[in-house]
């Protein structure tokens, strides 16, 4: 007797015995991996952008990584030591959009 190929579990066994890249990243959980062969040209993956402390005025650089995508996060000033809220916006494409080092209230 011949077995009846059912099409819907055959595509399936099909796609379960070769996963691609982005089917293995959701099965597990992963983040996409940043590839620097890949990066945008004229964009790199990280930055240094420069700001000045809200409370002492002192300029500072911060490296940035803009691979990373939006992201805010917590520096100490150098010279007064004072923690500085620093925020960062990435455009669609990877470039640096904005820098925001606002004065707690």
């Amino acid at each position: 007797m011949a077995r009846r190929k059912i099409p819907a579990l055959e595509t399936l066994t099909r796609r379960l015995a070769s996963p691609d890249a982005h089917q293995i990243d959701q099965l597990y959980g992963l983040e996409p991996v940043y590839d620097p062969a890949t990066q945008r040209a004229g964009i790199s993956a990280e930055q240094f952008v420069a700001a000045s402390c809200p409370y002492c005025g002192e300029r500072f650089e911060a490296r940035v990584e803009v691979s990373a995508g939006a992201q805010e996060y917590i520096e100490d000033c150098q010279v007064c030591c004072r923690p500085m809220s620093l925020s960062i916006e990435v455009e669609d494409n990877g470039a640096l959009h904005a820098r925001r080092v606002p004065r707690p209230d």
